[in-house]
């Protein structure tokens, strides 16, 4: 039995298991491509690629000032992009169903197709000595590649939005213990995102009354998984890694489901652990899930700290104008400084000073213990929806997040950084365990996925595991999504209070 990487939804990283070539194909999410959604998205994706690689050989052609012999070898080879660029796609995988709608790893295979195609026009205008415009090579190809995954992200919104109205789901049978199977239940209930719809589950005998009363779907037992998936019209099967004897009954289960068509999917227990670094190893034939260790050194930390650094001073020059305005309202609006500074905790559990726009009444630390009753978070946090102590101008400030603006003299000084954990209070780091304690092992952040997923909305439980989650699997690519998400999160200014 082969097992092939699955784009993690919503922190859960799943596998596809699919047996031998020859047999039945069980594994790759999606296997239904080319029926019902699936079929029409990847026809949407062709289409546009064939129409994108037309439009942008004919604007070469058209460009063109060289010779007659130059324009007809151009004019074959904008001629053949149009049926190359789509082929290329095809064999780098970027039509492959199980990518629709989740992970980074469809716009990935794009431009591992431009890579190629660019490969490929130089050793081909070399070898065969044609005369190619330098502008087909140097800017067609990266802007075809630029404007097809552009397509695809518009695609994808597309579709996100219709999941999120119950539409273009796949149905799913959860198998496990009960624990497991409701932490698994919750994620995927949480990132509809990812298109896969809950309809049933499998669990131990001990388990199922509980479970039936938390997720209000069909429970079975485990040996009634086929049954269950057919009854409900489910199209694929999830498997917790807590099942019972795993790896036997993992092995039972794939074979009940050869010839239904149905997908088996495995959630390898791997609590935040992300797609990237989970890899497949196979040894002496025998499959084995290899786990990289997260890296908090190296060239990528030095290059997000230069990005950080270079980035929060720009940023601080272009807004000196919205500094002066805001600095002028707080100091209008109530007696005090026009800055608050308070003492948080960073990187391996160093102090330092963090910045704020005053949006409080002078004095407001002092006043928390005579509000404790009225606490609207739970775990170690604080906050109140309708908090006496914020002035007038503050409760716009918080609401724009413009109180945070300030904490870009703390990247620009290394303290923190642009994408990073919520930085935390000396009280609350007193009474952090070890796990949460992994917060941490990198620098706080002016943002993260704690921002674009709530703020303050968000349970203590859920934000620790947001943080963890961004410390376990960060990347140059990730802190680039979460900006990009964070516009949208302030614009809508979604549990700022």
């Amino acid at each position: 039995m082969l097992l092939k990487s699955v784009e993690p939804s919503d922190g859960v990283s799943l596998i596809g298991l699919k047996p031998a070539p020859g047999g039945p194909l069980i594994a790759l999410p999606g296997v239904r491509a080319g029926r019902g959604w699936a079929g029409r998205y990847q026809a949407a994706l062709l289409l546009g690629d064939v129409l994108l690689a037309a439009v942008t050989g004919a604007v070469v052609l058209v460009s063109h000032g060289g010779a007659a012999s130059q324009a007809v070898e151009l004019l074959w080879a904008s001629l053949s992009l149009v049926a190359v660029w789509p082929l290329l796609l095809a064999g780098t995988g970027a039509y492959e169903a199980r990518l629709f709608g989740v992970g980074s790893d469809e716009f990935h295979r794009v431009g591992h197709a431009g890579m190629v195609l660019l490969a490929v026009l130089g050793f081909l205008s070399y070898a065969a000595e044609l005369q190619l415009s330098r502008g087909l090579v140097v800017l067609a190809v990266p802007a075809l590649t630029l404007v097809s995954v552009v397509w695809r992200y518009v695609l994808r919104q597309r579709l996100h939005r219709r999941r999120l109205q119950g539409r273009c789901l796949k149905r799913v049978v959860v198998v496990g213990r009960g624990g497991a199977v409701l932490e698994l239940v919750e994620r995927l209930r949480h990132a509809r995102y990812a298109g896969l719809e809950v309809v049933a589950a499998c669990v131990t005998p001990g388990d199922r009354s509980r479970v039936a009363q938390a997720v209000g779907l069909p429970v079975a037992g485990l040996d009634d998984v086929v049954a269950t998936a057919l009854r409900s019209g489910a199209d694929t099967v999830a498997v917790t890694s807590a099942s019972e004897t795993a790896a036997q009954y993992l092995r039972a289960l794939s074979w009940q489901l050869e010839g239904t068509g149905l997908e088996l999917l495995v959630a390898p227990g791997l609590v935040e652990v992300a797609g990237p670094r989970l890899h497949i190893r196979p040894l002496d034939g025998l499959p084995l899930l290899s786990v990289e260790q997260p890296r908090f050194e190296g060239w990528p930390l030095v290059v997000k700290s230069a990005i950080d650094r270079s980035a929060a001073l720009a940023t601080l020059l272009i807004l000196l104008p919205v500094f002066g305005a805001v600095a002028l309202a707080v100091r209008l609006s109530s007696p005090g400084p026009v800055f608050y500074r308070q003492e948080r905790v960073g990187l391996g559990g160093r102090s330092f000073t963090m910045l704020k726009f005053r949006s409080m009444v002078v004095g407001a630390d002092q006043q928390v213990s005579g509000l404790s009753d009225g606490n609207d978070a739970d775990g170690l946090l604080f906050k109140m929806r309708r908090d006496p102590r914020v002035t007038r101008v503050g409760r716009w400030l918080r609401r724009l997040s413009l109180d945070e603006l300030p904490q870009l003299v703390n990247v620009v000084g290394g303290s923190m950084s642009l994408v990073g954990p919520r930085p935390p209070l000396p009280r609350e780091v007193a009474r952090y365990d070890s796990s949460v304690s992994r917060r941490l092992l990198v620098k706080p952040g002016l943002t993260g996925l704690w921002q674009i997923s709530g703020r303050s909305d968000l349970s203590w439980e859920e934000a620790v595991r947001l943080d963890l989650r961004y410390v376990e699997n960060w990347s140059l690519t990730l802190d680039v999504q979460i900006l990009w998400k964070t516009a949208r999160a302030v614009v809508r200014a979604s549990g700022a209070y």
